[in-house]
């Protein structure tokens, strides 16, 4: 950076001054460069700048939330420090951003593919507790939480029944649980997955396939609503289960169909019915899971 000093001469340094002593003028702007630790001297050459430095500071004071932030760049706060004989600006976190990246630090542990990001601020605390039904899910959720911290293998749920009923939301509740101690986990709409896993054939299909089927905590969201095809269900979902199965590693459904109606849907393809093939991947399923119904209003509408 060049030397401010050697660029003004004194006529301009004056009119520099006089900008400055304006500026003070405001008696909260004065405030706020006096409790810089800089020179007037210095401060004078940069009046323009720490008037816009100044603006942010005040829309700080009054900012309630981060999502009510003012300062042009969200969550961040244009400020001076001196280097030298100069003075130099950069962006700083504001106590609000940081608190938030705090609080939000356990969703680097969770990919979603396809699913919307309000389930990333699900949590148990805002589960429905009027329904006794999910009395039995719940329990369950909180002894796999605490097998799972032991260094356990404790078995995932399939978890079946009507729309809207909360089925998504109860186990993204639990990962976002387990997400905060660093556990990775998955969160996969299976039938728009599948879709894109085709879409990427060429490109980052082994990424994509390799990450579901080795990710500690996965959950298929929405199992059955897909378009079966032979190759989806024993090139993708069955080389999935197995590894999983036999690796132990939990594993989470979520369907409207029942197991048997899983079954029946799983054998039909646009290449004729393959019951044995459903059967082997339902077996799959239950060595992987527990199986319970939640048949519940929709809390969606």
């Amino acid at each position: 950076m060049k030397d401010v000093n050697k660029l003004i001469d004194k006529s301009d340094y004056n009119t520099l001054k006089r900008s400055y002593m304006d500026s003070c003028s405001n008696k909260d702007f004065y405030k706020y460069v006096s409790s810089l630790p800089i020179e007037e001297d210095i401060l004078i050459k940069y009046t323009s700048i720490l008037e816009e430095s100044f603006s942010e500071f005040l829309n700080c004071k009054k900012c309630k939330s981060l999502d009510c932030c003012k300062n042009k760049v969200k969550g961040y706060r244009y400020v001076p420090e001196k280097n030298g004989n100069n003075i130099t600006f950069s962006y700083e976190s504001c106590d609000k951003k940081l608190r938030h990246e705090e609080k939000t630090e356990y969703l680097k542990n969770i990919r979603y593919y396809d699913i919307s990001t309000d389930l990333s601020s699900a949590s148990f605390k805002d589960v429905y507790k009027d329904d006794n039904k999910r009395v039995p899910i719940l329990k369950y959720m909180t002894e796999f939480i605490k097998d799972y911290d032991k260094g356990q293998k404790p078995k995932g749920l399939y978890l079946n029944g009507s729309f809207g009923s909360g089925k998504t939301y109860l186990v993204s509740a639990l990962f976002n649980d387990l997400a905060k101690k660093g556990v990775k986990c998955a969160i996969v709409y299976y039938p728009e997955f599948l879709r894109d896993l085709k879409a990427s054939f060429k490109t980052d299909y082994e990424d994509k396939f390799n990450y579901i089927k080795k990710v500690p905590l996965l959950l298929l969201d929405d199992i059955g609503a897909e378009n079966v095809s032979s190759y989806n269900r024993d090139e993708v979902l069955g080389p999935i289960l197995q590894y999983r199965m036999e690796e132990e590693l939990p594993t989470f459904f979520t369907s409207n169909l029942t197991m048997e109606e899983l079954e029946k849907n799983l054998s039909i393809t646009t290449s004729g019915v393959d019951k044995v093939k459903a059967r082997r991947i339902v077996e799959r399923i239950k060595q992987l899971t527990i199986s319970v119904e939640l048949v519940s209003k929709n809390r969606r509408g």
